[in-house]
């Protein structure tokens, strides 16, 4: 495929959907032809993701677990995978890395993997690494509520899957996010350009 495929992942609160939007207006600047989405989507089964994070109905894990699975699989058909193959640039708030690193609090990661296995692979998955006591201020500043996975010892353990699952995804790279949204940019603009 002629385009590229780069995800953002992280902690909620790290700043990734800043840096996705950031990254993604640096980009159109230079001339390029840039798709910016996320996980999960705005679409139906993405609906029914968002308000179980919201905790406005319940589910068992590996239920949820499949909605993403399932919404992931209906957003590369739709909508990556076309984007890419008229050679634009496509930046993903999240990705199958969330899936294992959330989900991997309650879900067996293997199974994770399974679900997970055969879905297209990042050109570049970049980790914008914040500490949990920052995203948990970020968070109190920016929203009035609280999502299933936002609390600091859940964090502490997300963060946690997230290093040991450092090289899940050939070319990971990990970007301090305890720093002010310009200097973060350059971290990323850097990787990207290197692609």
């Amino acid at each position: 495929m002629p385009g590229k495929f780069i995800v953002l992942e992280g902690l909620d609160g790290a700043g990734i959907t800043t840096q996705a939007t950031l990254l993604r207006n640096q980009l159109i600047k230079k001339g390029k032809d840039v798709v910016l989405t996320k996980e999960p989507t705005d679409g139906l089964i993405g609906g029914l993701i968002k308000s179980c994070l919201r905790k406005e109905w319940k589910t068992n894990p590996l239920t949820l677990q499949m909605l993403f699975a399932a919404d992931r699989a209906h957003h590369l058909v739709s909508e990556i995978e076309p984007a890419i193959k008229k050679n634009k640039i496509v930046i993903c708030d999240r990705y199958v890395l969330s899936s294992l690193v959330f989900g991997g609090l309650e879900v067996s990661v293997d199974i994770l993997k399974q679900f997970n296995a055969h879905f297209m692979k990042p050109h570049a998955t970049i980790v914008i690494d914040t500490h949990p006591k920052i995203c948990i201020e970020r968070m109190k500043k920016g929203r009035h509520h609280v999502e299933l996975f936002e609390e600091e010892h859940k964090l502490m353990q997300i963060r946690n899957n997230l290093l040991a699952l450092k090289k899940h995804f050939p070319n990971t790279h990990f970007v301090d996010g305890n720093r002010q949204h310009e200097l973060v940019l350059e971290d990323v603009k850097r990787i990207v350009e290197s692609l």
